[in-house]
C-alpha cells in the first residue's frame, strides 16, 4: 500500500489509512506495508503547519498493489509523468483509492468514465464540468468499482480503507481492526454524507428586503404567488430575477431555506418532527418526511440520529 501525497498535504486521511493498513499487534495479522510516496520526493508542506519528509518518488507505484491518493492539492490537473505512472500501475492491476480531490487523478485518466465517483459535496460541479462522462455522486460515502474506489470526504476513509480490508481478508479482520481504532460499525459505501446547511449566501440588493422577508415569515405557507406579490412583482419577472441573481427559482430558494431550517432544528433540538414542519412552513410530518427522503435520501429522525 502506497499513499501519494502532494504539496500542502492534508495529513487526516493519510493517518487514518496508515491506521488501519499499519500494525495492529501481535494478535492481529499484519496483511499490509504501509509507505508514502511523491511525484517529486522530499520535504513536503502539510497543512498541519510541519513538514514531512517523504523518500520514494513515483517508481514505488510499480510495486504497490493499492495507491492511496489522499487528496490532491496542488489542482485538478496531473503532470504527463504521474499519468503515465499511475495507468502503467492501474494496467498491472494495481487498485486505486481515491479520497476527497484526490478523485481528480483516475478522473484525468479515464479510469471514472462511464462510472459513479463519491464526490465530495464542494467538487461536485466542478467535477461535472470538467469530466461529464463520469457520474458524481455527494451523497454517498465512497464507491467501489473494485479497480478504483472514491470516498468524498476524509471523515469516510476508515471507511473506505476497511472497505479494502474486507474485500480482500473478510469482515472478522476489519471488524477486529475497527474495534481496536474505536471507530464506527461498518458503513456501506452507500450510506449518506451530508453537506453543509444552505445559507442565503451573497444577497443581491435588490431582492435582499423579500429575502429577508421570506426567512422571517418562513413558518407561514408561503407560495411563489405571494413572494411576487410581496415584490411587485409579476411571477414571471420574479422568477428571472432569482434565476439570473441566485441562479435557482424562487420555489427551490424557498425550499432549500424551509429544509436548512429543518435540519438546523434536527440537530439542535428535541422538537418533534411535526412541530419542526409547522416551524418551518411545511405544515406536517408528513409533507417534511417527503421532502427529507427526495432532498437526502433519508428520514427526519435517521438524520437527527446521525447528529445528536
Amino acid at each position: 500500500m502506497v499513499a501519494l501525497v502532494s504539496p500542502h498535504q492534508e495529513m487526516y486521511p493519510v493517518t487514518c489509512a496508515s491506521a488501519v493498513f499499519g500494525y495492529h499487534g501481535p494478535d492481529i495479522p499484519q496483511h499490509y506495508d504501509f509507505t508514502l510516496c511523491a511525484e517529486r520526493p522530499g520535504i513536503i508542506r502539510t497543512t498541519m503547519g510541519v513538514n514531512v519528509v517523504v523518500e520514494r518518488g513515483l517508481e514505488a507505484l510499480a510495486e504497490a498493489d493499492t495507491l492511496l491518493i489522499a487528496g490532491w492539492c496542488v489542482g485538478p490537473e496531473i503532470s504527463p509523468e504521474l499519468g503515465e505512472a499511475v495507468l502503467a500501475a492501474h494496467t498491472r492491476g494495481m487498485r486505486i483509492m481515491a479520497v476527497c480531490s484526490g478523485v481528480y487523478v483516475p478522473a484525468s485518466l479515464g479510469l471514472l468514465d462511464g462510472r459513479t465517483a463519491a464526490t465530495h459535496w464542494e467538487l461536485t460541479a466542478d467535477l461535472a464540468a470538467r469530466f461529464p462522462r463520469i457520474r458524481p455522486d455527494a451523497s454517498v460515502l465512497y464507491v467501489d468499482h473494485g479497480d478504483v474506489a472514491t470516498a468524498g470526504a476524509s471523515a469516510t476513509t476508515v471507511d473506505l480503507c476497511l472497505n479494502q480490508v474486507r474485500r480482500e481478508h473478510g469482515a472478522a479482520l476489519a471488524m477486529r481492526i475497527g474495534r481496536q481504532l474505536s471507530a464506527a460499525p461498518h458503513r456501506e459505501g452507500c450510506q449518506r454524507q451530508y453537506p453543509e446547511l444552505p445559507t442565503t449566501g451573497p444577497v443581491p440588493g435588490s431582492l435582499a428586503p423579500l429575502l429577508d422577508w421570506i426567512i422571517a415569515n418562513l413558518d407561514d405557507p408561503l407560495t411563489v404567488e405571494d413572494m411576487a406579490a410581496r415584490s411587485g412583482l409579476s411571477r414571471r419577472t420574479l422568477s428571472r430575477h432569482f434565476t439570473d441573481q441566485l441562479g435557482v427559482s424562487p420555489g427551490r430558494w424557498l425550499l432549500d431555506r424551509r429544509m436548512a431550517g429543518a435540519r438546523a432544528l434536527l440537530e439542535e433540538t428535541d422538537l418533534s418532527v411535526e412541530t419542526i414542519a409547522r416551524r418551518v412552513g411545511l405544515s406536517s410530518a408528513v409533507n417534511l418526511r417527503r421532502h427529507f427522503h427526495a432532498a437526502l435520501n433519508t428520514t427526519p429522525a435517521a438524520y437527527r440520529r446521525s447528529f445528536r
